[in-house]
């Protein structure tokens, strides 16, 4: 079938529109009728588009697969973190397609729709090609269930949580939810505008640094407060955690999906770099350090309220962040509320080191996953695990270890990222070990 070129024009896109029609307007039979290329093109579009939503390379792979035999085909594809490589054969014919993404995302709530049309494929096998497209038209241009401004409260309240869970108090609270409220919400906006990754980044987390500064300054100026409470700007910028291409960066290589691990890996690494080194430039700029939060001095069953609650509220926010809508925030939101005070507890009261916690809170999470998933078909597993245990990512390591690099005291930096790098490896290997336990097809290589 040859598509005849539409007339050039000049554009600044770097990503040209794929007219997914096109491919399939000389084809008015059933999609189990039409062309290779019509059928290849529908499979090639559940994997972009699942691809799009954030989830790791096995799952698009599935996705992929469990269309194909529907449409009587065999396929083979190599997935990356924001591309994919197709071939599709039948009866000695094959097809081949790469299709890009403008750019990595996460959206919890697409991934759900693509997941449910995925599981009822059979009941569009009638449909033609073109009327796929226009059902796939359909989810890929449904709107975002938040707006920035709830996205920059979301954050606010999830920062505002994380920075307790560290060790900060009101004080601290305070001045982390206006920061992370301001910096995700400009965040959002320039998303909203298409914004590279790197300056979105950097933008966001001055903003959110000195929108902490200057609430910290207003209650110096009006309360007398301790100098020791600036410690907390750290927990301000924490909302930038690439938590989705950490975690499903250690899933994919586990599964030996190494194109896409690597790359997940180290597009996670990019946005901690960037996010760390404006934080650093920031605190030598305004003389900012990272101290040690004051104690709060609450009791043993106190402070555990305190984490269940805190955990919640941080997990939930971290969901509404990836777009998840509020009853699979709230399954979320209880998983970690679960596992991240059973990390917590293990540490303070067993005396147990954070890597070993770290993975026992999340193969907690894991599991509890698996069980919510099997009672609620339309929670993806990764929708649950994933913000459950962003919150466990040592983002205070990180920090901490790139403000010892940058004023040389490299001892002290290489100890604080090598605590981060451990537990970063350990979490989604406690995900790995409750997907090997609970899920039959994910512990097999084929």
């Amino acid at each position: 079938m040859m598509i005849m070129p539409e007339p050039l024009a000049v554009s600044t896109h770097h990503h040209m529109h794929i007219r997914w029609h096109n491919l399939a307007q000389r084809d008015s039979v059933p999609v189990t009728e039409a062309s290779l290329t019509a059928r290849a093109a529908v499979v090639g579009r559940v994997g972009i588009m699942m691809l799009a939503c954030g989830t790791g390379a096995w799952r698009v792979r599935e996705a992929m697969d469990r269309v194909s035999r529907r449409l009587h085909l065999t396929c083979s594809a190599d997935v990356g973190l924001i591309a994919i490589s197709f071939t599709c054969f039948e009866n000695g014919h094959h097809y081949s397609q790469t299709l890009s993404l403008a750019a990595s995302g996460v959206n919890t709530d697409k991934l759900s729709v693509m997941e449910t049309f995925v599981d009822h494929f059979d009941s569009v096998l009638t449909l033609t090609p073109q009327e796929i497209h226009t059902k796939l038209d359909g989810i890929q241009q449904k709107p975002g269930n938040y707006t920035p401004a709830l996205l920059g409260l979301a954050s606010a309240a999830a920062c505002a949580a994380f920075v307790f869970l560290l060790g900060g108090g009101p004080i601290e609270m305070l001045g982390c939810f206006i920061g992370a409220g301001i910096g995700n919400w400009l965040r959002a906006i320039m998303g909203r505008h298409h914004m590279t990754v790197i300056a979105s980044t950097a933008l966001s987390v001055a903003a959110a640094c000195l929108a902490y500064l200057a609430v910290f300054a207003a209650l110096a100026a009006g309360l007398h407060i301790r100098a020791a409470h600036e410690a907390g700007y750290i927990g301000a910028m924490l909302f930038v955690i690439p938590g989705f291409p950490f975690i499903t960066s250690g899933l994919d290589i586990c599964k030996q999906d190494m194109r896409s691990g690597l790359e997940r890996g180290a597009f996670a690494i990019m946005v901690i770099t960037v996010a760390t080194i404006t934080g650093w430039l920031v605190a030598v700029l305004v003389h900012l350090q990272p101290a040690d939060f004051i104690p709060l001095g609450l009791g043993r069953w106190s402070l555990l309220a305190g984490r269940l609650i805190a955990s919640f509220v941080g997990v939930y926010g971290f969901s509404i962040m990836f777009n998840s809508p509020v009853k699979m925030a709230a399954s979320a939101g209880l998983i970690g509320a679960a596992a991240n005070t059973l990390r917590l507890t293990l540490i303070d009261w067993a005396a147990m080191p954070p890597t070993a916690a770290a993975f026992l809170g999340a193969l907690l999470a894991g599991l509890l996953a698996s069980a919510v998933h099997a009672y609620r078909r339309g929670f993806p597993r990764i929708s649950l695990t994933v913000p459950a245990i962003v919150i466990m990512v040592p983002g205070l390591y990180m920090y901490r270890g790139m403000y010892a690099l940058g004023l040389n005291h490299f001892a002290i930096g290489g100890s604080w990222l090598v605590r981060a790098i451990m537990i970063v490896v350990a979490l989604p290997l406690g995900l790995a070990t409750a997907r090997i336990l609970t899920d039959k097809k994910w512990r097999h290589i084929s």
